[in-house]
């Protein structure tokens, strides 16, 4: 039942970070772009990415960490679901560029990095 409440708690926190993250790149950049949802996908990422690496025995030993951290942050704080509404909304307003962009910069990008960060810890 803890791991219930864990997530819930991190998945909260996650979507304000988010929404906060989202906000805060729309107040420094305006583009058609859905750069807001970009940059918190990929800090969640690297998040995600840092705390599997680098505290894979914390997460043995603490069995709250994975559900809290994992689970419920990196979950709230990254949106698939914003990142394909956004490339719809691009789509039928006729931004096929960016729409293009957005696929292949996001998918390539959280990959890439999610990598990078594993394969050097």
């Amino acid at each position: 039942m803890m791991m219930y409440l864990y997530i819930f708690i991190g998945g909260g926190l996650g979507s304000v970070a988010r929404f906060g993250v989202s906000k805060l790149t729309q107040k420094f950049v305006s583009s058609e772009f859905p750069l807001g949802t970009l940059v918190a996908n990929l800090l969640a990422c690297i998040l995600l990415a840092l705390i599997v690496s680098g505290c894979s025995q914390q997460l043995e030993k603490h069995a709250w960490i994975q559900p809290l951290l994992l689970i419920g942050f990196c979950g709230g704080f990254s949106t698939f679901s914003t990142f394909g509404n956004e490339t719809f909304d691009l789509l039928a307003n006729g931004n096929y560029t960016y729409a293009i962009l957005n696929v292949i910069i996001s998918i390539t990008a959280a990959v890439g990095l999610i990598w990078m960060i594993k394969s050097r810890i």
